[in-house]
């Protein structure tokens, strides 16, 4: 993984030569019906709004104003639910001034980073797996290469979040070294995919390969972790 001097990935280097089904899975992907991919996206917003709503119940704070939007999430999500989730999680989260941007200081500069390194392990795990990460299943901006790391990283977000929650309970808004080290263990990060326990980066893979299996039979067959609690993630202070 190659990347820029602000951070953001812009390259992945892997062999696809040697990879005995990069075309089979590519084509798969190409040929995925728009209902399929309606049905898909479904998943991962109601996927990310119940993250959104563990992160905030984590934290003793209301869950159910987000958590109940899980029940309006139509295919495709026509009805943007997730923007309409997003408008009540971050002032729950982070409190009513807050603003999510992505070219402030602060708190919001420690969200991007963490999403950056989000955003890299997914970007790896959808290479390794031979399918073509331009190619996204709700994001497709032409000038945005990882659009289906986009997708596939949503529901990850929040453990982004439960750190600078705590980092603002600390008072902390700078992004010192220290915390970006702290981003950077969370691929090492244990949770429980379907009957196994693994570290986040082997989750990742393992989320790409359900959507490959979704391609390949037709159906939505995306596999999610269920993440850690905010004190479990205190534990990535350590080594």
């Amino acid at each position: 993984m190659l990347c820029g001097s602000n951070h953001s990935p812009y390259a992945v280097l892997c062999p696809l030569e040697n990879h005995g089904l990069q075309g089979a899975r590519s084509r798969a992907q190409w040929e995925a019906t728009k209902p399929l991919i309606k049905r898909l996206w479904k998943r991962i917003v109601i996927e990310k709004i119940r993250t959104q709503a563990d992160c905030l119940k984590a934290f003793a704070l209301p869950d159910s104003p987000v958590r109940e939007l899980t029940k309006q999430v139509k295919v495709g999500d026509e009805g943007n639910i997730e923007a309409r989730a997003a408008r009540r999680y971050w002032p729950l989260l982070m409190g009513k001034d807050f603003r999510r941007t992505v070219s402030a200081d602060g708190h919001n500069a420690q969200l991007n980073y963490g999403y950056t390194i989000l955003r890299s392990m997914m970007m790896r795990s959808i290479v390794a797996t031979g399918l073509t990460p331009t190619i996204g299943l709700f994001h497709s901006n032409r000038a945005n290469a990882f659009a289906l790391a986009d997708d596939l990283m949503e529901p990850f977000r929040p453990l982004v979040d439960s750190i600078v929650m705590q980092c603002q309970q600390n008072a902390q808004e700078e992004l010192t070294p220290e915390l970006k080290s702290k981003f950077s263990r969370l691929t090492r990060l244990d949770v429980q995919i379907g009957d196994i326990v693994c570290p986040l980066s082997h989750a990742s893979n393992k989320v790409a390969l359900s959507l490959v299996k979704s391609f390949e039979e037709k159906k939505d067959q995306i596999l999610y972790p269920r993440f850690p609690s905010p004190i479990e993630l205190a534990s990535l202070n350590e080594g």
